[in-house]
């Protein structure tokens, strides 16, 4: 996975100002688009287009300061139609306009080029299962919420907040399969996993393929499939987040799987009272790599 992501990273300075087959690339590597975009915004700390842009930027900041050229003609060569699409890129990634920077030969910011390696350090231990799961299903209460990558998402804590807490007890007895027990449930999730674009997330449980979904409550069908489940303990939701993140930078470069399209759960298996410490298992959907 380091040397795909090098790759992609080499194809992206080749092609700055073209439109990149991340898919194609991703199947001569010997993966997938959506498993190269996940692992590499998770490594990144960026989505793989923000990447692109601040690149194409700051290349094409050195030909507005040169002045040799006129923008449009700039603007094309780096991928854009117009002086105004560029201007916005510009603009979002310099946070001045191109002719200010070239009357003023700044304000600019780099974006240095990527290199991705691996380095072991054996902090985070991973306990970790694979499991096969038949086809399953999803119900509950969902919406779309925005995601966030530290701390509390506010607008889920809401959702959760707002329903009764009967309805949390209903929840509970119609659960009959793995995973069991009441579920945070995120699906729809975009491949670079930008922050604060929407997802589908689902409060509810698992039940049988052949179990309907109950008047009043959403679905989501799950195939059969691998999972990889982590377990973490210790603070809520930090240890979570940690687990999750370690799956990424820890996991899944030293193992033979790959991330596959699907939901991704959490269950908590054990709380203290006030919810500032649990034990949780995050459910992955994987295939071999």
């Amino acid at each position: 996975m380091i040397s795909a992501l090098n790759r992609l990273v080499d194809l992206v300075e080749e092609r700055l100002g073209e439109e990149h087959d991340v898919d194609g690339l991703a199947r001569a590597l010997g993966t997938t688009g959506y498993h190269l975009r996940r692992m590499f915004s998770s490594l990144a700390g960026m989505p793989l287009s923000e990447y692109v842009r601040r690149r194409r930027m700051t290349v094409a900041a050195a030909d507005v300061v040169r002045g040799q050229d006129d923008l449009l003609s700039i603007a094309v060569r780096h991928g854009y139609g117009s002086t105004e699409a560029f201007g916005r890129a510009f603009r979002a990634v310099h946070g001045a306009n191109p002719g200010d920077v070239r009357r003023h030969g700044g304000p600019l910011r780099t974006q240095p080029q990527l290199r991705f390696r691996l380095t072991v350090e054996g902090t985070i231990p991973m306990d970790t299962r694979i499991i096969d799961r038949p086809a399953f299903r999803l119900v509950g209460h969902a919406t779309r919420v925005p995601l966030i990558h530290h701390g509390v998402n506010p607008h889920i804590q809401e959702h959760i907040t707002a329903l009764p807490p009967e309805e949390h007890v209903r929840l509970k007895a119609l659960g009959d399969t793995e995973p069991s027990g009441l579920l945070q449930v995120c699906d729809d999730l975009d491949p670079e996993a930008t922050e604060g674009s929407e997802l589908t997330y689902l409060h509810g449980v698992a039940v049988s393929s052949d179990t309907a979904v109950p008047d009043g409550l959403d679905g989501i069908e799950v195939p059969p499939g691998r999972w990889a489940v982590f377990r973490s303990t210790g603070p809520y939701p930090q240890s979570l987040q940690t687990t999750w993140a370690a799956t990424a930078t820890e996991w899944f470069p030293a193992n033979p799987w790959r991330l596959r399209p699907g939901p991704s759960i959490v269950t908590v298996l054990d709380r203290t009272p006030d919810f500032t410490t649990a034990t949780c298992e995050l459910w992955l959907p994987v295939e071999p790599a």
